[in-house]
């Protein structure tokens, strides 16, 4: 099987030792740190990560990504810069630490309330990430740009910044649903991915389908929808070996606001999303 399975565990469970459990329950071994007890990751303090650091160390977890906040839907393009080089700075020793490669960001939403014409938005969003990505190479991590929300939530501005920045510190993650559900198609998703495929160095899961009254588009479960097929398949036949990390949507969605509750049902929709990729995967790479 050439994929590797990890994910967000925190649409699972909120404490590191429920996450933890979530993972050993589906046999994984790989961890995408996001939110511990409703705390970003990259916010903990030296007391907090070093107990993160040697809880997963003690339960053999591999830490693939950091889920960042640099550039993120709540970070527009005339926020604070300075808050996220203390995040980077802050971030990149502890990444060395578990040979974590991928500190995942965005690309500067525009302001709703001044926004900024293309042109400037664009400037600053490259001299933003220039800076990081200087900064990067130098700590030996990686800027993995999700398709998410900001310049380089559409290919063509992804693409734009790739030549812009031209720096290996900066790098595609690939989300397989961000584009459906922000534009209601799945041909979107699959528009995107082959645009801007050899640039893909990790892979978010995530999947949408329409409503059944057509309205608009959901996180729904991988095998529901059709692009995420297609995806695994080219990826397959390109000789993609790295992480398929989950991320699905159903029970929790940290940009809007939506956590898990403590019923144990987050859990459970999480190790069938898994369970139902792995399904998956495995039809793909026997057919």
């Amino acid at each position: 099987m050439p994929f590797q399975f990890t994910g967000f565990t925190d649409e699972a469970e909120k404490t590191l030792e429920g996450q933890v459990a979530t993972l050993k329950e589906v046999g994984w071994q790989a961890i995408e740190l996001r939110l511990l007890d409703g705390k970003n990751m990259c916010d903990q303090t030296e007391d907090e990560w070093k107990f993160t650091r040697d809880y997963l160390a003690a339960n053999q977890i591999k830490v693939v990504g950091f889920g960042g906040q640099i550039g993120n839907w709540a970070r527009h393009i005339q926020s604070d810069f300075q808050t996220d080089l203390e995040e980077l700075r802050r971030v990149a020793p502890r990444m060395r630490e578990v040979n974590c490669k991928f500190l995942r960001i965005m690309s500067y939403p525009n302001s709703g309330v001044s926004p900024l014409e293309k042109d400037a938005w664009k400037q600053e969003t490259v001299r933003r990430i220039k800076e990081l990505a200087a900064i990067s190479e130098g700590e030996g991590v990686i800027l993995g740009h999700e398709n998410c929300a900001g310049y380089g939530e559409s290919a063509e501005g992804f693409l734009e910044l790739v030549e812009a920045i031209d720096s290996p510190a900066f790098q595609l993650i690939f989300d397989t649903g961000n584009n459906t559900l922000h534009d209601n198609n799945n041909d979107v998703t699959w528009e995107y991915y082959r645009s801007c495929r050899k640039h893909i160095r990790h892979v978010h899961i995530k999947a949408g389908k329409s409503r059944f009254d057509g309205s608009e588009f959901v996180a729904c479960h991988v095998d529901e929808d059709p692009v995420q097929d297609a995806i695994l398949r080219d990826l397959e036949e390109s000789g993609y070996d790295g992480y398929l990390s989950i991320e699905p949507h159903l029970m929790a969605a940290v940009h809007a606001g939506q956590d898990i509750d403590d019923s144990g049902e987050a859990r459970r929709v999480w190790i069938e999303y898994a369970r139902r990729l792995e399904n998956m995967v495995n039809s793909v790479t026997t057919s």
